[in-house]
């Protein structure tokens, strides 16, 4: 009994010793770290990013992103004492506040109340403090909506500081919350709480890209950044995406192909790590290693062993031809690619084959290695799965992928693991993805694109995607999705048309979203999407060097025309342009943006960016909402007679004109006035007439309309679904001739 009470009065003694320093650390009262104390130590709770909570300058309004019944409880335990808690009223009801209720105030208000409550606004001038809480939607209903806006209204009224928490680790699938689209809390998760500094909305709207931001956007991107602030960037890939694989179950199904099948998470690591414990001996100690593979199972787990290894994967565009496939096997210094046979015989790809040997690198067959693997290589996978084959940084390079080449010859852009899951994160803090979704990913992984958002974005989040090998199979995917039913498919506007001419209009039901990027939408586009298939269409914006994304659109912030509005974390400058009058150069700036670049004239050798400013060399808009309109390429403009012409607002005029074709206008050098605009056209009866007559009704100079149309067949198109401007450009000059164009 003495042994007994001695051993109780310790645990009392510890208890009380650990409330009170957690009181001191924390600044908070005695009380409340008596009853925080548990909860920290049940859920393992890393409170390090929301030291400042209580440290806050009032008035201040602690917007918490409502996620789970332990918000409230861990927020009262954190929060001051005077701090009023405001819950809506079903959560108010359903929550079990009973312990935590004597440490603060806590009330039920709808948001049709808050918006005209006054009472508010004295409570935060009298040096008040406020907790808001906001449901969890990424894309926030009518009503959360109104929520964001009563919510910046008050604050704006008492120029109160807004301090966003976000608490992470509570998302895991389960059958059960996969059915119900929701995401249900494990027994026992392990949480982080998440606050950002204090800022009032006067302050965060100077931050702003767009002149006079309403206070609602605002109030909203702060939110998103603290959920994106959530995501611990100092994690690898393969760490990142193997705390995923835990977080969502490793017998998950995550990713599959039309030949492999389905694997779940814990079958992809563990075959992740026979490649890897198979290639490690092949690659020696060069720093990246080409994949030349197809959209499929194996170019996953092919890039998780590289990662495995601390390797970076140069993803190669085998639709690039020999000569740019060498270029690219040259200026990122890849010494082995790896590959399989019967992907090169099935694609006819021999002479891509020959290109990587000439300049000397070796190929490691996929085949080879399954055959070379034993019973014991299986045993090992699936012991130490969980395990890299070597150590990695974050801050190392992951992949290096290539320009489209769509006006000029290709450069290597190096991201780094950082950069990768800033990137998707981001993302996922402005669209709605939940594991409930299914993709649907036809983009090829050798476009930026296709990798980040159709392949390591799902693997991150636990969205379940299917794999297909090519995105020109028009007549195929649309039957594809038929049987496949996914949610979201991420696409560009050449396919998405492409796929919409060979559907039946039940082929694509099952799609909620579809995400379209990399080249201008069209509205015939978005049309013939919602009307045929009920999908909505939401357009954004990126660059092989921001990995990719930049700006997206989404169901609550949206504006067709424009490509959405920055992504959290992100800075934009716009730098002024000669014969601009609206917009500039945009510049950006972020934890995704790349590296820096690798040039065929310093082969292998990483020029990094020399302030963390990259040039987009976009010619962007950007209203007082935020939102980013595309005027053109910088190069995609020409002069005439001393007037910058965008060649592709012409392109909207044309389609505007034959909205069934395609079409490309560019500009050839001309003898007698420097330059001239040329529309390429697979418009059979495009005629130059129509073209003024539409032009005048629009509102566009004469001067400006294309001196030239020459009709084809097809436009010559790039692997990623672009325009091939090059190509075009060079088609161009041929049919009118050299001296003519020159």
């Amino acid at each position: 009994m003495i042994l007994t009470g001695i051993i109780l009065l310790a645990l009392v003694a510890a208890y009380a010793g650990g409330a009170m320093w957690l009181s001191a650390s924390r600044n908070i009262s005695l009380h409340q770290a008596f009853l925080y104390l548990p909860l920290k130590l049940v859920y393992r709770v890393d409170d390090s990013r929301a030291r400042q909570l209580a440290d806050a300058p009032a008035p201040v309004i602690y917007v918490v992103t409502h996620r789970s019944r332990l918000d409230p409880a861990l927020m009262l335990s954190l929060l001051p004492a005077n701090t009023l808690h405001i819950l809506d009223e079903t959560s108010a009801k359903s929550m079990r506040l009973e312990p935590f209720k004597a440490l603060a105030r806590t009330i039920a208000f709808n948001a049709e109340h808050l918006f005209v409550s006054r009472r508010l606004v004295r409570h935060l001038r009298g040096k008040g403090r406020l907790a808001v809480y906001f449901p969890e939607a990424v894309e926030p209903s009518t009503k959360g909506w109104l929520l964001y806006r009563a919510v910046a209204r008050i604050a704006s009224r008492a120029d109160a500081n807004i301090v966003p928490i976000f608490i992470d680790g509570y998302s895991r699938a389960t059958p059960g919350a996969v059915k119900a689209n929701a995401t249900a809390m494990p027994s026992l998760p392990r949480l982080t709480i998440t606050a950002l500094p204090a800022r009032t909305i006067a302050e965060l709207g100077e931050r702003s890209v767009s002149p006079t931001p309403p206070p609602s956007n605002v109030l909203f991107d702060r939110v998103a950044e603290a959920r994106f602030a959530a995501t611990d960037l100092g994690r690898p890939l393969f760490a990142a995406i193997r705390d995923a694989a835990d977080r969502f179950g490793p017998s998950s199904i995550i990713t599959e192909d039309v030949v492999m099948g389905a694997l779940s998470y814990r079958k992809l690591f563990m075959a992740a790590r026979i490649v890897a414990g198979k290639i490690a001996p092949k690659i020696g100690r060069a720093p990246t290693v080409g994949i030349l593979l197809p959209n499929a199972n194996g170019v996953v787990i092919t890039m998780l062993g590289l990662w495995s290894c601390g390797r970076a994967a140069a993803m190669i565009n085998y639709t690039a031809g020999p000569a740019n496939v060498a270029s690219a096997i040259k200026t990122a210094a890849v010494k082995t690619v790896i590959s399989s046979r019967a992907f090169v015989d099935k694609a006819g790809i021999q002479d891509i084959v020959e290109a990587v040997e000439s300049t000397g690198a070796k190929i490691v067959w996929l085949e080879d290695v399954r055959e070379k693997t034993t019973i014991f290589d299986k045993l090992l996978g699936a012991t130490l799965w969980r395990v890299p084959h070597a150590r990695a940084s974050a801050e190392k390079p992951a992949v290096v992928l290539f320009t489209s080449g769509s006006e000029g010859s290709p450069k290597a852009v190096v991201l780094s693991h950082r950069n990768m899951v800033a990137n998707a994160m981001q993302v996922e803090a402005r669209l709605a993805l939940t594991p409930a979704d299914k993709l649907l990913n036809v983009l090829p992984v050798f476009h930026s694109y296709g990798l980040t958002g159709g392949t390591i974005l799902p693997l991150l989040i636990g969205v379940r995607t299917l794999l297909y090998p090519s995105p020109l199979h028009y007549k195929l995917i649309p039957d594809v999705a038929k049987k496949a039913r996914p949610s979201i498919m991420f696409a560009t506007d050449t396919f998405l048309n492409a796929y919409a001419k060979s559907a039946d209009d039940d082929d694509f039901a099952s799609l909620r979203l579809v995400v379209a990027g990399a080249e201008p939408l069209r509205a015939d586009t978005r049309r013939i999407w919602k009307d045929r298939f009920g999908a909505e269409i939401v357009e954004g914006f990126g660059m092989t060097e921001a990995a990719p994304v930049v700006a997206v659109n989404s169901a609550t912030h949206g504006k067709h025309g424009s490509v959405g509005r920055l992504l959290p974390a992100m800075e934009a400058r716009l730098e002024p342009v000669d014969g601009i009058d609206e917009g500039g150069r945009l510049w950006i700036r972020g934890p995704n943006v790349m590296m820096g670049y690798m040039s065929a004239d310093r082969p292998g050798q990483l020029q990094p960016l020399a302030d963390a400013w990259h040039d987009s060399g976009d010619i962007v808009a950007i209203d007082h909402e935020g939102y980013l309109t595309i005027k053109g390429r910088a190069k995609r403009f020409a002069k005439i007679a001393g007037e910058m012409v965008s060649l592709g607002a012409i392109e909207i005029l044309v389609q505007s004109l034959w909205p069934e074709e395609r079409h490309a206008v560019v500009a050839v050098p001309d003898k007698r006035r420097g330059e001239r605009i040329v529309l390429v056209t697979t418009e059979d009866e495009a005629d130059g007439n129509a073209l003024r007559q539409h032009g005048k009704k629009s509102g566009v100079a004469e001067l400006t309309l294309p001196s030239d149309i020459i009709m084809v067949p097809e436009i010559p198109v790039l692997g990623s679904g672009k325009t091939d401007y090059v190509s075009t450009q060079k088609l161009a000059m041929e049919r009118l001739g050299h001296d003519k164009a020159a």
